[in-house]
């Protein structure tokens, strides 16, 4: 067996999953004199404005980071008249509140410079972090100084930095002026909202705040991956985090043995919302050779409101006789790739990389029969019912909140994806439903639609169930109720030798990743902040001691086909962690097992339909 390669020196990692994550809010107030006007329903608008920054104030978490820029405050005339009167500091809900009560609307319209200054307003991420770092515009007008240009002051600042977004919010806005606010939302990675009125100004405000706040909180070892094989960084496994631009790839080396499956998974976290083409993507790649590729996997947003986290994930598995090219120890690489067209965000997106090791079986364990039809978890599964249970889903794959069988309900942003994790053992299957609500929705809303979404990934972040012809991953949403069921055929080893990729990764018991996603344009829709849903979750099918034929199910864990034991309101007691006695396991930590245990894997082929590709190379799309 080939040894693994040395390490190469990298960055400490980076742990962002608590505090604000290195995110940071810095709101940029219109106080020129426009600002003074009867907003319609008898209060001035920065009286409203004033308003609607404490609302934001108030919903955002305690301690986030966040300051207050104003300009047009303090003269009558001038273009270089902005000012922070609060630094983005640990949130002081009193001194925000003070600070917008005594600005008084005066002068001009430097939006250029002020977007200039409230990038530079915005600390740094400690310690190696990417965290989001926001420029929130409340304005009612254009800018009216010319130089420098707002959209290419935000395009610039798009480019530059990683994590950097721009939202705007319009009041009472049209024509030219809402254009510019547009485009500089769209140059800086972010959003623009419309607020016709004072509750919408509110409520836009604190849907681009939250968001901000709430962004995924990365994690891993900071490396830097090449874009050639020769000078790429060699990897063990674990997890890393790097950043790729716009059209390109990122190579990165690892030494494999002959004998273990090996799982590599690219997570995109482009700024939620930030403009995306239905055919922008990630492909994830291993490479062998000069010119070869083990697997290949492309994932697409197969939609145009706004990027969404984009995971893609491939896997090196050993073929039945161990004489593919692939089969052999050595040097391989892994690839990621990102695929965007003209007039898509052009920022550097942060990408979290999961390279883990899949052992062969302990030897004389012969596996059991492979799972590739879902059965009694199919889209007609009895799922459970009752009050659901308050719940508050994750930002990403590291801080997903656990969940066991039964009814939850959370509430979600526009441009959000929640994130959930759902145990489940060896001969078990995730099934879920996700039930948007009946939500009031704003005046002259007719005809528009956005979309919800969900995804299910295995613990080796595998997105599952599209392209199944089982399952469908979004529905349109228009404030009406809108439903989506998804779910996994049965965890069995001998899965990972079926051709289909939806059954393929289905190959390891652990946790299984529910991601929720609400499309950005369901901000012109809703008229709360957030729009609320429902989880049903079911775990179907006893859990068995191990992967192996014959495998008696745990004590305990007999649920009659109906997932794990529940308490009285037939909500799930969290399932104990049992390694099994077949001796396989997945990780991300630890090098792979022997080159003995190949007599294992030959054995377990008895079982197995003989219907795997030389090569899987599958497209899939992302909500």
């Amino acid at each position: 067996m080939a040894g693994v390669l040395p390490a190469a020196a990298s960055a400490p990692a980076v742990d962002d999953t608590s505090g604000s994550g290195g995110s940071s809010l810095v709101m940029v107030l219109d106080s020129s004199g426009s600002m003074g006007d009867d907003d319609g329903a008898g209060r001035t608008r920065m009286e409203s404005a004033r308003a609607a920054v404490g609302t934001v104030v108030d919903a955002l978490p305690d301690g986030h980071p966040t300051g207050l820029r104003v300009y047009g405050a303090d003269r009558p005339q001038g273009c270089t008249d902005t000012r922070l009167v609060r630094p983005v500091e640990k949130l002081d809900r009193a001194a925000v509140k003070k600070a917008v009560a005594a600005v008084r609307p005066r002068g001009d319209t430097p939006i250029g410079l002020s977007l200039q200054k409230a990038a530079e307003d915005l600390p740094e991420p400690s310690g190696g972090a990417i965290g989001t770092r926001t420029v929130l515009l409340i304005s009612d007008g254009e800018d009216n100084c010319g130089t420098p240009q707002p959209c290419e002051v935000a395009e610039q600042l798009g480019k530059d930095g990683t994590g950097l977004r721009i939202d705007t919010v319009g009041f009472q806005v049209e024509g030219a002026a809402r254009e510019q606010l547009e485009c500089i939302a769209r140059a800086g990675n972010g959003r623009y909202y419309d607020a016709p009125d004072a509750a919408a100004l509110a409520r836009q405000l604190q849907r681009a705040a939250q968001l901000s706040a709430d962004g995924y909180r990365l994690k891993g070892e900071r490396v830097a991956g090449a874009v050639t094989r020769d000078k790429a960084p060699t990897l063990t496994p674990g997890q890393y985090l790097d950043t790729i631009g716009p059209g390109e790839k990122r190579y990165y080396a690892v030494g494999l043995d002959a004998v273990s499956t090996v799982d590599f998974a690219a997570t995109a976290v482009p700024q939620p919302g930030a403009a995306v083409d239905t055919f922008d993507g990630l492909s994830t790649s291993i490479a062998y050779g000069t010119d070869s590729n083990c697997a290949t996997n492309t994932e697409h947003f197969y939609q145009r409101e706004g990027a969404t986290p984009l995971t893609s994930a491939v896997s090196r598995i050993r073929s039945a006789d161990g004489t593919r090219s692939c089969d052999e120890a050595g040097r391989y690489w892994l690839v990621a790739e990102r695929k965007s067209k003209k007039g898509s965000d052009a920022a550097r997106w942060p990408i979290e990389l999961l390279y883990g090791v899949e052992a062969p079986l302990a030897g004389g364990v012969t596996p059991a029969q492979s799972q590739p039809e879902y059965g009694a978890g199919g889209k007609k599964a009895v799922l459970p019912a009752g009050d659901p249970r308050e719940v508050r889903g994750g930002t990403g794959f590291n801080d997903a909140e656990e969940l066991g069988q039964g009814v939850w309900r959370d509430r979600i942003l526009p441009a959000q994806t929640l994130w959930y994790k759902v145990p489940a053992g060896w001969g078990q299957q995730v099934r879920y439903d996700v039930e948007f609500a009946n939500e009031p929705t704003v005046k002259d809303v007719s005809g528009t639609y956005s979309y919800g979404g969900t995804e299910l990934f295995t613990q080796a972040r595998f997105p599952l169930g599209k392209g199944s012809g089982e399952f469908t991953s979004t529905a349109l949403y228009s404030g009406r109720p809108a439903a989506i069921r998804m779910g996994s055929v049965p965890v069995a080893w001998t899965n990972r030798y079926e051709s289909r990729s939806v059954v393929q990764p289905v190959h390891s018991k652990g946790d299984f990743y529910i991601a929720v996603t609400l499309g950005a344009k369901a901000a012109e829709i809703a008229e709360n902040p957030q729009i609320g849903f429902v989880l049903r979750v079911a775990v179907l099918g006893d859990e068995l001691a191990g992967p192996q034929h014959g495998a008696p199910v745990l004590a305990g864990k007999s649920t009659g086909g109906q997932g794990e034991k529940t308490d009285n309101q037939g909500n799930s007691t969290v399932a104990e962690d049992s390694g099994g006695t077949g001796g396989a396991g997945w990780t991300g930590i630890a090098a792979a097992a022997g080159a003995g245990a190949v007599v294992a894997v030959i054995a377990g082929l008895v079982f197995v339909r003989s219907r795997r590709r030389a090569a899987t190379q599958t497209t899939r799309g992302s909500a």
